[in-house]
C-alpha cells in the first residue's frame, strides 16, 4: 500500500493524542496492583497513598550531644556567671531517662528522648564539666533550643506519599521511618521490544560486509528498565511484511506496550506501517521534529478484542534515543500508574551557534557546562548515537529558530527526561 502524505505533526498535536490513547488504555486495562517489601521497593510506582500511623519523631529528642536543661536555669547565664548545674543523669539514644529537677542537666546524646522536665539543650562545645560533677554554661538558651519536637516532621495520620509516586531513595526512607514494612504498588508495564532490520547482527557475532551491529536493542531495553518498565527483548525481525506481521500479533499478546526501531519510513523494505495496518489501527504517522520525524502510533488488536498499544521509533539511534525520551517516556509513565507530563525546559545561555534551521522543531544533544551554559555535540545526525552518550540534556528549538552564541535557549536536562521530577509538569 502506498502511503498517504500529510502534513508533518506537531509535537504538542502528538503528545496530545498519546495522552488520549493511553488514558484511554488505562481505563479499559487498568495497572495491576501487587505488594511489595519497601527495602525492595526503590523506582516502584505506589499504587495507594501511604498514611502514617506514628509521629515522626514519636517523643521530643536531642538534635545533638550536648546537655538537656531547663532554660530558666541557664538564664542568666555569661561568660562572668557561668551556670552551674548538677550532672543528674547521663541518656543516649534509645534510653529514656527520669525526671529533670531544678538545678540539674542531663548528658544527653543525639536521638535521646528529651527527660521529662528539660525544654532545652546546649551543645556539648558550649559546656565545661568540673571536677566536682558539676557543668559550667557560659550562656543563656531559649526553650526549645536543639530539640527536635515530636512529630515535627510527620504527625500520626498525614498521607506521607501519595499514590501515582515513583518511589525514590527518600522516599523509602520515609515509608520505613512510619513503619511501612509492605507497600502497594503498580506492577511493572510489560514492554516488548523489537528491532527490525536484515542488516542488523549482535555484538559478538562476524561483522558481515554491510551490516551494523544492533546498537538499538541494547539502547531502548535500558530505557525501558531505565524508565520503570519491565522489557521483554524479542529480538531482530527480518524485513519482511509476514514476519513483522507475526512478531507484532505475538507481542500483543502479553505486553502492554510495543516499542520496535526501524522499518517506519517509506522504503520498499520498510513494513512496519502496514504490518500494523493490518493487525490493529494506525492513529497516526509522520512528526514535525527532528530527529525522530518517522514516528508511528497506533495500536495491535488481540484476538480478545484488547489491545496493546504501538509506537514505532526511527532507525537511526540518535532519532530512536530521542524519541524515546520525548513521546514513549511520558506513556510508559502513565502505563505505570503515574500521571501525564511532559518535560519543561530551563531557560540557558547558548555556548554555541546555530545558523542554518530546520523547518521542523529541533531536540539537539547538548551538556551543561560549569560556565552555566550549554554547549553541542559537534555532530548532530540522527545516526550518532555518541551524541547522546555525550550529552546530558536537549536543547528544544522552535521550527526556524536560529540560534548565536549567547543567546537565551531551552534545555531539557537528560535526567528529567529519564524520570519524573520536579521540571515534568502537567500540560
Amino acid at each position: 500500500m502506498a502511503p498517504v502524505f500529510k502534513p508533518l505533526m506537531p509535537l504538542d498535536e502528538a503528545w496530545s493524542r498519546l495522552k488520549d490513547a493511553a488514558l484511554a488504555h488505562r481505563e479499559a486495562q487498568p495497572p495491576r496492583t501487587e505488594g511489595i517489601d519497601s527495602f525492595e521497593a526503590l523506582g516502584r510506582v505506589l499504587a495507594q497513598p501511604l498514611t502514617s500511623g506514628v509521629d515522626v519523631p514519636p517523643l521530643d529528642n536531642s538534635a545533638m550531644d550536648g546537655y538537656a536543661v531547663r532554660a530558666a536555669d541557664v538564664a542568666s547565664a555569661c561568660a562572668d556567671a557561668p551556670a552551674l548545674l548538677s550532672q543528674a543523669q547521663r541518656i543516649a539514644a534509645g534510653q529514656v531517662g527520669g525526671a529533670l529537677h531544678a538545678g540539674t542537666c542531663a548528658r544527653i546524646f543525639t536521638g535521646a528522648p528529651i527527660p521529662p522536665g528539660a525544654d532545652a539543650v546546649v551543645m556539648q562545645e558550649h559546656a565545661q564539666p568540673q571536677a566536682d560533677g558539676r557543668v559550667a554554661f557560659a550562656q543563656a538558651v531559649p526553650p526549645g533550643h536543639n530539640v527536635r519536637q515530636r512529630g515535627e516532621d510527620i504527625a500520626s495520620g498525614q498521607t506521607v506519599l501519595h499514590a501515582g509516586v515513583a518511589l525514590t531513595a527518600a522516599g523509602l526512607g520515609v515509608a520505613a521511618s512510619v513503619g511501612a514494612q509492605q507497600v502497594s504498588v503498580f506492577k511493572r508495564p510489560r514492554v516488548a521490544v523489537l528491532t527490525t532490520g536484515n542488516e542488523l547482527v549482535m555484538p559478538g557475532q562476524p561483522l558481515p560486509e554491510g551490516a551494523i551491529y544492533n546498537s538499538n536493542r541494547h539502547t531502548l531495553r535500558g530505557l525501558v528498565q531505565a524508565c520503570g518498565g519491565q522489557a521483554s527483548d524479542l529480538g531482530i525481525v527480518p524485513d519482511q511484511l509476514e514476519a513483522t506481521r507475526a512478531a507484532l500479533r505475538a507481542a500483543a499478546a502479553d505486553h502492554d506496550l510495543i516499542i520496535t526501531s526501524g522499518g517506519v519510513s517509506v522504503g520498499e523494505e520498510d513494513h512496519l506501517r502496514a504490518a500494523v495496518l493490518s493487525e490493529g489501527e494506525l492513529d497516526f504517522w509522520a512528526l514535525a521534529i527532528k530527529p525522530g520525524k518517522p514516528f508511528v502510533f497506533g495500536v495491535i488488536r488481540r484476538p480478545d478484542g484488547s489491545r496493546a498499544l504501538y509506537m514505532g521509533l526511527p532507525g537511526n539511534p540518535a532519532a530512536s534515543f530521542v524519541t524515546f525520551l520525548l513521546l514513549v517516556r511520558p506513556v510508559l509513565a502513565l502505563l505505570a500508574g503515574q500521571d501525564w507530563a511532559v518535560p519543561q525546559a530551563l531557560p540557558l545561555r547558548a555556548a554555541f551557534d546555530w545558523p542554518r534551521p530546520d523547518k521542523r522543531r529541533e531536540f539537539l544533544r547538548a551538556r551543561l557546562e560549569a560556565s552555566g551554559q550549554v554547549s553541542l555535540y559537534p555532530h548532530q545526525g540522527s545516526g550518532v548515537l555518541t551524541s547522546a552518550a555525550w550529552a546530558d540534556g536537549l536543547v528544544d528549538l522552535a521550527p526556524g529558530q536560529t540560534v548565536s552564541n549567547g543567546d537565551t535557549v531551552s534545555y531539557i536536562p537528560m535526567a528529567e527526561l529519564l524520570q519524573p521530577a520536579a521540571l515534568w509538569r502537567q500540560p
